[in-house]
């Protein structure tokens, strides 16, 4: 039997002062404290036995995942299967009591909270979420891979292999930020799914965007 983790890291903090929901918008980078998390998430697994790391294209995942694969001596590797979620609300800023959630002409969007009506389908979500992950498994075969990617789409895959109901209040996702979300398998069989958060209290900060 063969014993391989995937380790789903969450992104550190982003620079965001517009407090928008950046989703998969171009040049959102990681704040000073974000580079931090990624340092302590790096440190947090210099001493497991990681053959890969992989990311979301987008900059605040692979920045997340340079301190990791410089520790390790490894190329980074770019997987579009990992990307933020597609939303409607992307660029909008949309906080309780205002923005774009206060605009009559958005509310059609927020019909139906099932699938979601905002944006991509979580069942799309989680089946390309877990096709990465167990690409990058069968990458690390044996060993560890460190896979960046962003919380709607690393919680919805969680729920899906724990097989939860993919519909959820984002206020309770238990997802923070870098993250480690780590599942294991032995073979082609799921046998634990574990959570840390490296950088501690600072993960459990809030943001507009994920």
């Amino acid at each position: 039997m063969t014993r391989t983790t995937v380790h789903l890291l969450r992104h550190g903090e982003v620079h965001n002062p517009e407090g928008v929901l950046y989703g998969r918008l171009p040049g959102y980078r990681l704040s000073d404290d974000g580079l931090q998390m990624a340092r302590d998430a790096a440190e947090a697994l210099h001493d497991r036995d990681v053959t890969a790391v992989i990311a979301s294209p987008l900059q605040r995942a692979q920045e997340t995942a340079g301190p990791i694969a410089e520790g390790f001596g490894l190329p980074i590797g770019c997987e579009e299967r990992l990307i933020e979620s597609g939303n409607y609300f992307e660029g909008k800023t949309v906080g309780v009591g205002d923005g774009a959630f206060r605009r009559p002409q958005h509310w059609p969007q927020l019909r139906n909270p099932f699938t979601p009506s905002w944006g991509e389908p979580y069942v799309e979500i989680a089946k390309r979420m877990l096709a990465a992950a167990e690409s990058a498994r069968d990458q690390a075969l044996g060993h560890e891979a460190v896979c960046v990617s962003h919380q709607l789409p690393i919680w919805t895959v969680r729920r899906y292999v724990e097989g939860r109901n993919l519909w959820h209040r984002p206020d309770r996702r238990q997802c923070g930020l870098a993250s480690l979300t780590s599942i294991t398998w032995v073979d082609d069989r799921i046998v634990t799914v574990t959570y840390s958060e490296p950088a501690g209290a600072a993960s459990r900060r809030p943001g507009a965007g994920a």
